[in-house]
């Protein structure tokens, strides 16, 4: 059973993340450039002056922050900010898109058209202050996240309906080809935001299908989670335990959204855990 989180409705909810040492949960509205967050009823937003999507904790009160022209870190107290590197500053027609920690401390990013043109994006690593492509002629980059013995991490292209599975090397670094975990073509269903529990199962928000589906490490269909809102985008481990599944949602393209779409959603998950999120190492 789900319930509202937060009731602000976001054109592109995306990029949810539970700092563990906060103990709260942060995301984007992607489309109106905000990061938004929650400190019980105290509802919080930080306005930029770039789309913003993605981020990953360095600090209790800095995250490293993915916008459409590049990786800076943030102060959460003061708001200051720092610019670590540029990402695709000289391409005004992309942005990034769906980012996540590794276990090494290093952070996956990928970048999109910002109309969505087909291969116009890539995924990168940004590691001990390089940013490296790991992955080119990316439409829309989606579903970022590791396997918690370090064996694999997890991609999609959303509209190729298709995720990835990569093996890893003892850094992080890919090594050999990615190969097809799970392939939803068959079922009509688009693979957006992921995230991998504490037993190795993926669970992914599946855009237009009001839900969030938990796949073995084998990549068997074992369960799902339903919301309200129909455009679920990217879920989160976090709470007590580790035991709640936070879900973004979005109302873009939609001519006229339910009230539901683009909040921001809970559902407490019994028997299951997340990982905690990795930190970013600089």
């Amino acid at each position: 059973m789900s319930d509202v989180f937060d009731s602000r409705n976001c054109s592109l909810g995306e990029g949810p993340l539970w700092h563990p040492l906060r103990g709260q949960l942060f995301w984007f509205d992607i489309d109106n450039k905000k990061m938004l967050s929650r400190l019980g009823r105290a509802a919080l937003e930080w306005q930029f002056d770039h789309h913003v999507t993605s981020a990953g904790w360095v600090s209790r009160d800095e995250l490293l922050i993915a916008s459409e022209v590049e990786l800076f870190l943030f102060n959460l107290e003061t708001g200051d900010r720092s610019h670590l590197c540029p990402l695709e500053a000289d391409e005004p027609e992309t942005r990034s898109n769906d980012g996540r920690a590794d276990p090494w401390g290093g952070f996956w990013i990928g970048t999109m058209g910002k109309n969505k043109e087909a291969q116009a994006g890539a995924i990168y690593r940004f590691y001990k202050g390089g940013l490296e492509v790991l992955f080119q002629d990316i439409t829309i980059p989606n579903a970022i996240c590791f396997s918690p013995d370090k064996a694999y991490a997890y991609y999609t292209d959303t509209p190729t309906r298709r995720i990835m599975r990569q093996k890893l090397k003892a850094d992080g670094w890919p090594t050999g080809p990615a190969e097809v975990f799970v392939d939803l073509n068959g079922v009509g269903l688009n693979p957006d935001g992921a995230v991998v529990d504490a037993e190795g199962c993926l669970w992914n928000a599946q855009w237009g299908a009001s839900r969030v589906a938990r796949y073995s490490a084998q990549g068997i269909l074992l369960s799902s989670v339903s919301f309200d809102a129909e455009q679920i985008s990217c879920p989160a481990f976090g709470g007590d335990g580790l035991q709640t599944l936070f879900a973004t949602s979005a109302f873009q393209d939609m001519e006229n959204p339910a009230p539901a779409e683009g909040q921001t959603y809970f559902a407490r998950i019994e028997g299951c855990k997340g990982q905690p999120e990795h930190r970013v190492i600089l």
